[in-house]
């Protein structure tokens, strides 16, 4: 536990910024349920996925290979099965979304978890710039392409970030979706979370009417290779700060585990969550009209590729 969280305090739901996975579970049985979470391989993800197994859930990981996901898989105490999904590349994502199909899974959860995170140069994918394409349009596809297979009250969590809050002004700039009128790292990854959360949101509303329920959570600031990208004096702040500021991955992956299973998230559906609690976001990031208009505008991207 971080010096920090032994300071703050639990919020509405009992949980709060030192919960961790395990404890969000405890005594949870989550036996017949499947969850499937992107990137189980490394980090919270991984976490995640270990926890969900060890409470006794099917749980289905992706990660960029197969071999990679079937490594992670055969380590976590309980089944867990490995597929291939390299969210920057539709057609791994399409052959993930197949193979699970033709595997009959039916699915409770999924966890919308990996992600990449402040590239210090612009790259690309398909044309659009790597971060929106990889976090959002990855995750977009997967989860669009899997709506059949949802059960009757299954959840949709989505990795969100306080970084949201660095999306630039509008929330989205449509007009730059390449990155060719401007890269800033920060901005760019702003912007694939606030696409995370306004996914999140639109999800939710059209979920109305059915049991099943959508969330936006951030993970907190955890102690994991996400953070490989920042400049050598960034890193070597946080490896200095970080046992006394910096969320264990137990911690980080709580509040997406309690999202994707913990019955005190129901009533939070549709919100945006941060140690397990409700946290208000950004206000462009609950703007209903934007998040419609970015699933439009998914949706045409996807059909394009």
């Amino acid at each position: 536990m971080s010096l920090f969280a032994m300071f703050t305090s639990a919020g509405q739901t009992g949980f709060g910024y030192g919960s961790t996975a395990e404890q969000v579970t405890e005594g949870l049985s989550l036996a017949g349920r499947t969850i499937l979470v992107t990137g189980c391989n490394s980090g919270i993800g991984q976490e995640a996925c270990r926890v969900l197994a060890l409470r006794g859930a099917l749980v289905l990981g992706t990660a960029r290979t197969k071999e990679k996901a079937t490594a992670a898989c055969v380590t976590f105490p309980g089944k867990a099965i490995g597929y291939a999904c390299e969210l920057s590349d539709p057609s791994s994502v399409r052959g993930c979304v197949a193979a699970v199909k033709a595997d009959g899974h039916r699915i409770d959860a999924i966890i919308c978890n990996a992600g990449i995170m402040m590239l210090p140069k612009l790259e690309k994918s398909h044309g659009y710039e790597l971060q929106f394409f990889t976090n959002h349009i990855g995750h977009f596809m997967l989860v669009t392409g899997l709506l059949d297979q949802l059960k009757d009250e299954s959840r949709v969590v989505v990795l969100s970030s306080e970084g949201h809050r660095q999306a630039p002004a509008g929330g989205i700039a449509f007009d730059n979706l390449s990155g060719d009128k401007g890269y800033k790292p920060l901005t760019a990854y702003g912007q694939s979370k606030m696409a995370n959360l306004l996914f999140a949101k639109e999800l939710q509303g059209r979920f109305s009417g059915t049991r099943k329920t959508a969330y936006a959570v951030h993970p907190g600031v955890v102690d994991t290779n996400l953070a490989r990208n920042l400049g050598s004096v960034l890193r070597r702040g946080l490896a200095a700060i970080g046992p006394l500021f910096l969320k264990s991955v137990g911690e980080g992956a709580a509040t997406e585990v309690f999202a994707a299973v913990n019955p005190k998230a129901l009533p939070l559906a549709g919100s945006y969550l941060s140690n397990s609690n409700v946290e208000k976001p950004r206000a462009d990031a609950e703007d209903a009209a934007l998040a419609a208009r970015l699933w439009a505008e998914s949706e045409k991207i996807v059909q394009a590729l």
